[in-house]
C-alpha cells in the first residue's frame, strides 16, 4: 500500500517528497518506453533514469536512513521513516522490473535497424579471438584486481561510489577465492563496436552492426586475468555497484582553507556510508552472502537485484552507429534578433532588455558578451557567480583574458555544488592563480543564483549591465536544459544585483530590495505577500490567478498557503518537473489547483512565477525552486519582467506548455503520471512548438530586414 504522509500538525496533506521524486523518474522511464521516441534516444532515457536513481539513493534515501538512525529514541518518527523506506524499496523494485522490460524491447527495436547489443555468450569463434586480443592490448593494463582473502582489503573503504565492479569467484580443489575487478570506464569506452567483417551477416548480405560492453569483454577474458596466479577449475563474474551517502561533514577549524576542507569532503564522500548495493540478480546466493559480509550491510541497507549491467547511466552517451533517424533530429540554436542587429552586445542591451530561451536560442550570445567585455577598453569590472560550469568553459577563459587585459574580475564560486565540487575547486585554483578575485561566499549558504554584472565607463559615467537567469553558465547544459536569461541595463535592477554581490561578501550589512526577490532573508516574506495578495483579490470577489513553472514544490509553508489560496477561490496552474508535495484536485482543499509535468527531449529547468495582480500581471523568473533550502538556505535571485514584449513572450511559452497534449502528464493526488488526453485537439508537443514559435520570430525579423 502506498505510503502517504498525512502532514502531522496540519490540516493539509503532503505527498512525500521521496515518493514524488520516484514518480518523476517514472516519467523518465515513460520516455524510454515511448515508441514515438527514436530507439537510440529511448536507450539514452534509460541512462538518464539510471543516473537519476543513483542521485536519489545518494541524497534522498541516505537522508531517510539517517532519519531512522538518528530518531531511534523517537519511536513514532522512526516508524514513519521505516515505513517510507519500505515503500521506497518496493517502488524501486517495481520500476526496476519495468526498466528491464523496456531495455529488452529497445534491443529488439534496434535489431530492426541493424544494430545489436550482444553479450559475450553470443560471440563467434572469430569474434572471441578479436575480443581476447583487444583485452590483452587495450584493457588488461587498466585492471588491478582486489583479492578478498585475508584481512588486507577492507571492501567498504576500497569500493568507490557509483563505479561498476565485477565480483569474481574462483573454485577448485580448495576453498573458493574471491576478487573484485573494476570496469575501467574512465579509461576506455564502455561501448565497443566489433569489426564489421566479424559480425553476423543479414539475409540481404549486409553485416549487422554489433556492440559489446566493456563489462562483457572482461567477463569473457576473466580466466586470462587470473591464470598463473590462482589455480581454479571454474571461474565466474557478476556485476555490482555501491552507492554511498552524498552528504558529508566538514570541520570548522580555522586553520584550513575552504578549498582544502571541500577537497577532504569529497574524499570523505567516496568512503561514506553505503546506502545501496545493486548486483546482478543471477549472482549465486553464496557469492552474495560473501559480498554482503565483506561490506557489512545492515538491515536498512538497500540490496537490489538487477540486470547483468551496472552503471547504466553511461548509456546517456550511447553512440548512434546507424541512421540519423535513430535519434532526435537536430534543432539548430536560433538567432536573437535583438543581439544580431547591433555591432556589440552592449549596444544591444542598452537598446532594451533582451530575453534568451535556451536551448532554443544560442548560448553563444552570453559567451560573446563576456568575451567582448574581456577586451573592451570601457569595461572596468566583471562580477559573476559560478555554480556549475563546463569542464572546458569558454566563459572562464574569457574571464582569464579579462584579467590579462587589466580588468578587475570577481567570481563567486560555489564549492558545495553537489557532484561538481571537484570541477569548481580546480577552476577556483586556476582563477586565483591568474589574479581573479575568487570569493567563496557564506559557509552556511549555497550560492545558487545565476548572476553577471559588468561595469562600463560610458561618457564619463559608470553604467552597469546585468544578467539574471534560471540556468548555469554552462555551454554543455545550455544545449539540453530549458532556461531563461534576462540581459538588462535597468539601473535600479543592476544596482540591486550589485547589492547581492555585496551581501555575499558582507552579509552583516543592511540591504533592501525593491525589485529582486532574494533568498535567504527576503524571499519567503515576498513570496507569501504575492500569494496573499491573490487570496485577498479572490476574497473580495475579483479575478485571482497564480501560474507557476517550477522544478520542485515541497516547502510546507508555501504549499499550505497555496492550499489556502485554492480554498479562497484563487485559480492555480502549476507546471512542475520533479518533486511536488501538493496534492491537487481534493475537494474543499485543492479543487482550484491543476498541475501538469512536461518531460521531453530537453530537461525543463526554468522557474517562472506569474501573479494576476488584479489584471496588472506580474511575471518573475528565478533561480529558486519552492523548496525550503532554496528559500531559506541559499542565495537565490528572482527578477521581475518589466518589458511588455518580453513579458508576453514568457506568457506565450507558458501557455504553449500548458496546452501540451503529447508529453504532458497530469499530476494528481496519487501522482499516477497519466498523460494529458489529446481528444480531438490538434497535437501540441510544447518543446517543438516553442522552438517553432521563436523560429517564426527569427524569420519575421529577417523578412523585415532587422
Amino acid at each position: 500500500m502506498e505510503y502517504i504522509d498525512a502532514a502531522k500538525g496540519t490540516e493539509f496533506p503532503l505527498y512525500p517528497r521521496e515518493l514524488s521524486w520516484l514518480a518523476f523518474n517514472g516519467r523518465v522511464l515513460q520516455e524510454a518506453a515511448d515508441e514515438r521516441n527514436p530507439p537510440i534516444e529511448r536507450l539514452r532515457f534509460l541512462g538518464i533514469y539510471s543516473n537519476n536513481m543513483d542521485e536519489f539513493f545518494r541524497v534522498r534515501v541516505a537522508d531517510v536512513k539517517r532519519r531512522i538512525l538518528l530518531k531511534k529514541y523517537q519511536s513514532s518518527e522512526q516508524e514513519d521513516a521505516e515505513a517510507l523506506l519500505q515503500e521506497i524499496q518496493q517502488q524501486v523494485l517495481q520500476l526496476g522490473a519495468r526498466f528491464n522490460a523496456i531495455y529488452l524491447d529497445i534491443q529488439l527495436e534496434l535489431r530492426k535497424h541493424n544494430i545489436e547489443l550482444i553479450d559475450h555468450f553470443k560471440l563467434t569463434e572469430l569474434q572471441s579471438g578479436w575480443v581476447r586480443s583487444y583485452f590483452r592490448n587495450e584493457v588488461i593494463k587498466h585492471i588491478s584486481p582486489m583479492i578478498l582473502s585475508g584481512d588486507e582489503v577492507s571492501l567498504p573503504k576500497a569500493l568507490d561510489d557509483n563505479t561498476t565492479y565485477l565480483m569474481v569467484e574462483m573454485t577448485g580443489a580448495g576453498k573458493p577465492e574471491y576478487a573484485i575487478v573494476q570496469v575501467p570506464t574512465n579509461e576506455l569506452s564502455r561501448f565497443i563496436e566489433l569489426p564489421l567483417h566479424l559480425n553476423t551477416r543479414k539475409k540481404n548480405g549486409h553485416y549487422r552492426r554489433q556492440i559489446l560492453l566493456l563489462d562483457d569483454v572482461i567477463v569473457h577474458c576473466i580466466a586470462d586475468l587470473f591464470s598463473g596466479f590462482f589455480e581454479f577449475d571454474a571461474i565466474q563474474a557478476y556485476s555490482l555497484k555501491l552507492t554511498r551517502d552524498a552528504e558529508y561533514n566538514i570541520s570548522d577549524t580555522l586553520d584550513q582553507s575552504l578549498m582544502d576542507k571541500m577537497s577532504k569532503g569529497i574524499r570523505q564522500r567516496l568512503k561514506s556510508e553505503p546506502v545501496r548495493l545493486v548486483y546482478d540478480a543471477a549472482m549465486p546466493e553464496q557469492m552474495l552472502k560473501v559480498l554482503s559480509k565483506q561490506l557489512g550491510t545492515s538491515s536498512v541497507d538497500s540490496l537490489i537485484p538487477g540486470s547483468r549491467y551496472r552503471n547504466f547511466k553511461d548509456f546517456i552517451g550511447f553512440p548512434n552507429i546507424g541512421h540519423q533517424s535513430l535519434e532526435f533530429p537536430t534543432l539548430p540554436p536560433l538567432q536573437s534578433p535583438e543581439f544580431e542587429q547591433y555591432a556589440t552586445s552592449f549596444d544591444a542591451i542598452r537598446a532594451g532588455d533582451i530575453m534568451l530561451h535556451y536551448p532554443y536560442h544560442n548560448f553563444g550570445y552570453f559567451t560573446e558578451w563576456v568575451r567582448q567585455a574581456s577586451f573592451d577598453p570601457k569595461v572596468s569590472h566583471i562580477k559573476m557567480t559560478m555554480y556549475r560550469v563546463a569542464k572546458h568553459s569558454r566563459v572562464i577563459h574569457s574571464l582569464l583574458d579579462a584579467v590579462r587585459n587589466g580588468k578587475k574580475v570577481t567570481v563567486v564560486v560555489e564549492l558545495k555544488a553537489r557532484f561538481d565540487e571537484e570541477n569548481n575547486i580546480n577552476w577556483a585554483r586556476k582563477m586565483t592563480e591568474a589574479g581573479i578575485q575568487v570569493v567563496f561566499g557564506l559557509t552556511t549558504l549555497k550560492i545558487h543564483s545565476k548572476l553577471c554584472l559588468i561595469s562600463r565607463l560610458e561618457k564619463g559615467k559608470l553604467v552597469q549591465y546585468g544578467h539574471i537567469g534560471t540556468g548555469n553558465f554552462n555551454e554543455k547544459t545550455a544545449r539540453i536544459y530549458t532556461d531563461m536569461s534576462l540581459f538588462t541595463c535597468h539601473q535600479e535592477i543592476t544596482a540591486e544585483i550589485g547589492q547581492v554581490f555585496e551581501f555575499i561578501e558582507y552579509s552583516y550589512r543592511p540591504y533592501q530590495f525593491k525589485h529582486l526577490i532574494v533568498s535567504p532573508t527576503w524571499s519567503r516574506p515576498r513570496l507569501i505577500q504575492l500569494i496573499q495578495r491573490e487570496i485577498d483579490f479572490a476574497i473580495s470577489g475579483r479575478k485571482a490567478e497564480i501560474f507557476l513553472k517550477i522544478n520542485n514544490l515541497v516547502d510546507q509553508q508555501i504549499v499550505e498557503l497555496l492550499y489556502r489560496a485554492s480554498q479562497a477561490g484563487v485559480k492555480i496552474r502549476i507546471i512542475v518537473r520533479g518533486m511536488c508535495s501538493l496534492m491537487p484536485g481534493i475537494s474543499g482543499k485543492s479543487q482550484n489547483i491543476k498541475i501538469i509535468s512536461v518531460l521531453d527531449r530537453f530537461l525543463e529547468h526554468a522557474r517562472v512565477y506569474v501573479f494576476h495582480n488584479g489584471g496588472e500581471t506580474d511575471v518573475y523568473l528565478s533561480s529558486a525552486d519552492w523548496m525550503t533550502r532554496n528559500i531559506d538556505q541559499r542565495v537565490e535571485v528572482g527578477v521581475p519582467i518589466y518589458d511588455v514584449r518580453i513579458k508576453q513572450q514568457v506568457l506565450d511559452t507558458l501557455d504553449i506548455q500548458w496546452r501540451d497534449n503529447v508529453k504532458a502528464r497530469i499530476i494528481d493526488a496519487k501522482q499516477s503520471n497519466a498523460y494529458v488526453k489529446r481528444g480531438n485537439k490538434r497535437s501540441i508537443r510544447s518543446q517543438q512548438q516553442i522552438y517553432d514559435y521563436f523560429a517564426r520570430q527569427q524569420q519575421q525579423n529577417s523578412d523585415s530586414g532587422l
